[in-house]
């Protein structure tokens, strides 16, 4: 029941990831068009600029919860390896309780005023003639967290059931992935 649920809970971060990975494709043609028209033709555009820093910030915010699910974020492998995937499950399920979802509640909480109040003005450009919507990049620190707080429980949720499953599963069940 607990991996069902998880998986439901991933649909969302792979949805997510479908569309936002398509922003790295964006992000390089925008990133060459700036680069053409400065050197070649000698202009450039604040909001063009602009346009590659709001990619790259989506990209990365929103592709966070991702690249949790399919397990491509830095791990300090000391000791993790070594264990069997009952062992790893704990580690993983305490990483979670103890660190990542803390953590995403108090940048959640710190942050989302930053947030309302840019909305409540609709905070203009970063720069003078850039693209006049902070608010909206502002806004993609609490959906970081929110999506990343939802893969936090879905891998939390399959480490539980790792953990409850039958000691001779342990052995011939687990592939070494997250996905």
């Amino acid at each position: 029941m607990l991996a069902r649920l998880a998986d439901r809970l991933d649909l969302i971060n792979r949805s997510v990831g479908a569309l936002v990975r398509w922003l790295a494709l964006f992000m390089v043609l925008l990133q060459f068009g700036v680069v053409v028209l400065r050197y070649v033709y000698g202009i450039s555009f604040i909001f063009l600029n602009e346009g590659v820093l709001y990619m790259h910030a989506a990209l990365f915010m929103l592709g966070a919860g991702y690249t949790l699910l399919v397990d491509g974020h830095v791990r300090v492998d000391i000791f993790y390896a070594k264990f069997a995937a009952r062992g790893r499950a704990v580690i993983d399920a305490l990483g979670a309780v103890i660190f990542l979802l803390p953590s995403l509640a108090i940048l959640a909480w710190w942050s989302w005023p930053s947030v309302r109040n840019s909305w409540a003005v609709m905070e203009g450009a970063i720069s003078v003639g850039g693209i006049p919507a902070s608010f909206l990049l502002k806004s993609l620190v609490p959906a970081f967290c929110v999506l990343l707080a939802i893969q936090g429980i879905a891998c939390l949720l399959r480490d539980l059931s790792r953990i409850a499953a039958p000691q001779d599963a342990d052995a011939t069940s687990d592939n070494g992935t997250r996905a």
